[in-house]
């Protein structure tokens, strides 16, 4: 574990050198997080992931499926969705964060409706949840609530979304502020009080969007 080491001394007054455990320091001012990564790289490759439950917001079905993928971030795997739904959904089981940040590398191999990818969190259940996706046909990023089955975003913008190419998507939240990040840049921050509630995290995608994921991160400040 990392330290904090103090200074000896600081302006005038002498003080005895004292060693704490960084994670102590940082939770104390309430910046620390429990983060987990999942890299699909241990879980059979032609299987659902296990430890996730995969479903549809609306019609149609979906296939996620972990399959072995040269161009994934981390070797030797990638989570594929490759079936035609109104909204595949995959979401990871026993999670439940308030405050804190998801976050997925993806890349959107095809689709002539679509080529997304999106992350999912504050979730109840298949129909109730947060959204943020990236879209390469369309160029732009957004940020959703679905209800009940219906989506209605609240925050759009126009940002360059390369098909076929692996993007980072990030969406930090805390209270009902929401900052949403494509490749480390900011691009959107925007507030909503639909879902106030700690929720299961998770992925998304959109119509016949075949899109791949890999290093899907979570944690809870």
């Amino acid at each position: 574990m990392n330290s904090i080491h103090y200074p000896k001394w600081t302006g005038l007054f002498f003080f005895r050198t004292t060693t704490l455990p960084a994670a102590l320091v940082l939770a104390a001012t309430g910046l620390v997080a429990a983060q987990t990564t999942e890299s699909f790289d241990k879980l059979p490759a032609g299987e659902p992931p296990a430890g996730w439950t995969v479903g549809v917001t609306g019609t149609g079905s979906s296939k996620w499926t972990v399959e072995k993928d040269e161009s994934a971030p981390s070797q030797p795997n990638a989570l594929k969705q490759s079936a035609q739904a109104t909204f595949p959904i995959c979401l990871r089981n026993e999670t439940s964060v308030k405050d804190g940040f998801v976050e997925v590398k993806y890349k959107a191999i095809s689709g002539e409706k679509d080529q997304v990818g999106g992350v999912i969190w504050r979730a109840k259940d298949a129909d109730n949840y947060y959204i943020a996706r990236a879209n390469a046909l369309e160029d732009n990023v957004t940020i959703y609530r679905v209800v009940n089955g219906k989506r209605s975003s609240f925050k759009n913008t126009e940002t360059k979304v390369t098909p076929a190419e692996w993007h980072t998507l990030r969406v930090d939240f805390s209270g009902s502020q929401f900052t949403v990040s494509l490749d480390g840049k900011k691009v959107i921050e925007s507030a909503d009080e639909t879902f106030k509630d700690a929720g299961k995290v998770g992925l998304w995608t959109k119509a016949d969007s075949v899109t791949l994921f890999d290093d899907f991160s979570f944690g809870s400040r």
